[in-house]
């Protein structure tokens, strides 16, 4: 979103996205799902689309990070998207989770558009269960079509998520 400021020059606004998923697991189950190299391979595996990866990944002293590469093909994106990309879509997710707290950071980007997610992840336990807190932005700078592209990149970012808790959810009974 661009916002004309009181001396009359431009600046670029993001969109702040929260989103929470819920899990009948606890924080620390969930957490260790989140942390497991097979869980995520698996996760690929599952919801990851075209071309899905662990690029990187890296653990020790109670911090992990890893790299994913998930693709969507262009019939499933809107004509906007289709639009400025030209082609399937292609994302760039790098997580950092730390034990102590259950927290991480994610960034993430899109191939071809000039754009990102920052955010951070709580973890959280929920009576019997827990529950996944993604605070963040969302800033794409293309004028005139950069907060239709936010908007759309918060909508998909969301969808991801609720799939990714449910993967997490059905990943975790399986094992207990």
């Amino acid at each position: 979103m661009v916002v004309t400021t009181a001396n009359g020059s431009l600046r670029d606004m993001a969109r702040r996205i929260e989103h929470h998923t819920t899990s009948p697991h606890s924080a620390e189950a969930v957490f260790g799902a989140m942390v497991d190299e097979s869980y995520l391979r698996d996760r690929l595996a599952e919801i990851g689309g075209n071309n899905a990866e662990l690029v990187t990944y890296s653990s020790g002293g109670g911090k992990t990070t890893y790299q994913l590469k998930q693709g969507v093909p262009a019939e499933h994106l809107p004509s906007l998207v289709k639009s400025v990309l030209g082609g399937d879509l292609v994302i760039h997710r790098t997580e950092a989770w730390t034990e102590a707290g259950h927290t991480g950071t994610v960034e993430v980007t899109i191939h071809g558009v000039p754009g990102r997610l920052d955010g951070t992840f709580t973890l959280t336990g929920n009576g019997s269960g827990s529950k996944l807190t993604l605070q963040g932005q969302v800033k794409v700078s293309i004028p005139l079509m950069g907060g239709k592209l936010e908007g759309l990149v918060a909508e998909q970012v969301i969808e991801l998520l609720d799939k990714e808790s449910e993967f997490t959810a059905e990943w975790l009974a399986n094992r207990g």
